[in-house]
């Protein structure tokens, strides 16, 4: 079952079918792992529902992060084990001149408490990972990102982490107008609204990235 089942209606799911969208654009043969913003302030140190979890970092999205977490580690061996290169966009903290629009939009991230930026232990960096420190949305924006990729030789990324209809997304839509082909396992990603995560994962779907469960990801990665 899609996480969008019950949300999208058959209807529009048949509209799109009918237009031609959806079709798969399938796996290339040099991957890269992208892990975005999986930090203490979009996880909370702990599971916690999302009410109780926001108390410790109003930016948390709660239990689902957890839930992601797990398959994002699962990914992540893969990687490690196959000697294939991870990268970790991720927000640097905060100074009160680098606002913006941001700042007036989500007044809360420009508060959060310096153990929030610390990355989640079980997916955390290693010497040799790629780490990008990003102020909006997207990981190619005003980053190196698209330069390490051209180093590496990349020609597919899978796409992980928080959140879905934010940084995922427009990092999803970037790297599908950059030319490569996305895959984005879709309970590796996370975001405090189910709705808007559905719907997200829908449109990529239909639009920029083949949209798969972490286990199937993972064997079409055992296939190269």
């Amino acid at each position: 079952m899609k996480p969008w089942h019950g949300i999208i209606s058959d209807e529009e799911q048949r509209a799109y079918r009918a237009a031609g969208f959806g079709r798969p654009s399938g796996i290339g043969k040099r991957p890269a792992l992208l892990i975005i913003d999986v930090q203490y302030r979009t996880t909370g140190t702990q599971p916690l529902p999302f009410f109780e979890a926001i108390k410790e970092f109003p930016t948390s999205c709660g239990d689902v992060a957890w839930h992601a977490v797990d398959n994002i580690a699962l990914l992540l061996a893969e990687f490690r084990q196959r000697g294939w290169p991870v990268l970790y966009p991720h927000v640097a903290p905060k100074v009160h001149s680098e606002g913006g629009r941001l700042a007036e939009k989500v007044p809360a991230i420009m508060n959060v408490a310096a153990h929030g930026y610390d990355f989640v232990k079980e997916v955390a960096p290693q010497p040799g990972d790629v780490m990008l420190p990003k102020k909006h949305p997207s990981a190619f924006f005003a980053t190196a990102l698209t330069s390490h990729l051209i180093d590496l030789q990349a020609d597919t990324l899978i796409i992980t982490g928080c959140s879905t209809s934010g940084c995922v997304r427009s990092s999803v839509v970037d790297a599908f107008s950059l030319n490569f082909k996305v895959l984005v396992p879709e309970d590796a990603v996370y975001d405090r609204s189910r709705v808007s995560h559905a719907v997200n994962l829908f449109d990529m779907a239909e639009k920029y990235a083949d949209v798969a469960p972490t286990h199937e990801v993972l064997e079409t990665l055992r296939k190269i």
